[in-house]
């Protein structure tokens, strides 16, 4: 009687394998987490000036920030899906204002270190977390 050759992996094979992907795994979670994380404060960003361009336009057209019609555009970032920072116009004088996009508590950006980034008629940006305007404004 002939015993056939055994075909497949053997258990050791299996485990290396498992063993590998769970590094790469460990590796490649995080760098993703921070790609992420990066991506949604650039957009955030990027609705703060648009909203000041807005702002911007409106003071062109009334000589004042502060008129019934200044209403920024966008109050959350991403414009669709799901809010992960809301914007808000907490100053807004008939000479300056100053934009805000808070974190949405428990989402993506809920402890990030930058916190809440801040964009003034001035041009002055800012960040109320602990992580410097450099870091928040320029990645």
């Amino acid at each position: 009687m002939k015993f056939k050759q055994m075909r497949g992996f053997s258990l050791l094979e299996l485990m290396i394998v498992v063993a590998v992907i769970g590094i790469l795994s460990a590796i490649a979670y995080p760098s993703y987490q921070s790609y992420t994380k990066r991506a949604q404060r650039s957009q955030a960003r990027s609705v703060l000036l648009e909203d000041a361009q807005f702002l911007e336009r409106k003071f062109t057209e009334d000589n004042k920030y502060n008129c019934a019609t200044c209403v920024v555009q966008f109050v959350n970032s991403p414009k669709e899906g799901t809010a992960v920072y809301n914007i808000d116009l907490p100053v807004q004088t008939a000479t300056a204002y100053t934009l805000r996009a808070i974190p949405v508590g428990g989402g993506l950006m809920d402890g990030d270190a930058c916190g809440s980034l801040t964009l003034t008629s001035l041009g002055v940006k800012g960040v109320t977390g602990t992580a410097s305007v450099a870091e928040c404004w320029n990645k």
